[in-house]
């Protein structure tokens, strides 16, 4: 699972001249006959345009339909700037690891503060158990993501049950977790994505609003989100320059990604501006 470390996110007007983009489109219209999902949520269908930009100097420029920005380091001016330009606003939130650059890092007892997580400075895995503790925190993420103005949550981390968290997480228990990650966004009107978790997206799928997924085509597992694009919803595939040339990428993840209806994209570890996307077929 991809994670990364914080940067402040500053406001450009920068046109980007770092690979093409989908074409632009509007927001989504609900999904027919998922009972979970509400009319008056925007809920973005498959094939729409996005950005995702954590780190470095943002770029408006993009000519993609959503941006997915960092919630801690984007003003709700920014949002409103996007929203003025015609963009809905995801806004990054982990759900799953304690990051200790956040400004309320001090509230997470010890307690359920697990290992690191693998490669990333100051990051350790949550005791997703102790929902208790976690959940009021969380909440009150969310409700800030709201004031911001955001349109939905990009929550990640939800798979630590997969990893060796230091705690014995089971599959169960990360269901339960997710399930309700998904519904206290709903809860406050807001849209949200399942973010990888591949092995339980049949569970999940009536629960979360679309799905990000990292490195699906590299691990051998899109065909699994065909569950949210078989009822036209967006599956986003975030594939890394670490393990993708952008001539593999072209060649081989954009035909491959077209056969499930995914929105393919290459990106750096960093997730800057920079953004490589098909050709528009």
């Amino acid at each position: 699972m991809i994670r990364l470390t914080y940067c402040a996110v500053a406001l450009s007007f920068v046109l980007a001249g770092c690979g093409g983009s989908a074409s632009f489109s509007p927001g989504a219209q609900p999904v027919a006959g998922s009972a979970p999902l509400s009319s008056s949520r925007w809920i973005p269908t498959a094939g729409e345009s996005i950005q995702i930009q954590y780190d470095g100097k943002l770029d408006l420029g993009v000519n993609a339909a959503i941006y997915d920005l960092d919630m801690f380091d984007t003003k709700a001016s920014v949002v409103r700037k996007l929203h003025d330009m015609g963009r809905k606003v995801l806004c990054y939130i982990d759900v799953g690891t304690w990051e200790k650059w956040r400004p309320d890092a001090g509230k997470f007892p010890k307690s359920v503060l697990g290992n690191k997580d693998g490669h990333w400075a100051g990051e350790r895995w949550l005791d997703i158990r102790q929902t208790s503790v976690l959940e009021p925190i969380m909440t009150a993420r969310y409700q800030l993501c709201k004031k911001k103005g955001f349109d939905g949550i990009d929550p990640d981390n939800i798979a630590g049950y997969q990893s060796k968290t230091g705690f014995p997480l089971t599959a169960s228990e990360q269901l339960t977790y997710n399930k309700w990650v998904a519904t206290e966004a709903h809860d406050l009107s807001l849209t949200v994505d399942q973010k990888n978790d591949n092995n339980q997206v049949k569970d999940l799928v009536n629960y979360f609003d679309f799905g990000v997924d990292e490195q699906c085509y590299v691990q051998g597992w899109c065909k699994q989100l065909s569950a949210y694009t078989n009822n036209n919803r967006l599956v986003v595939d975030i594939e890394y320059t670490n393990q993708m040339t952008r001539t593999r990428f072209l060649d081989e993840v954009c035909p491959s990604d077209a056969n499930y209806k995914l929105t393919p994209m290459l990106k750096k570890l960093e997730l800057t501006a920079w953004i490589v996307t098909c050709p528009a077929s």
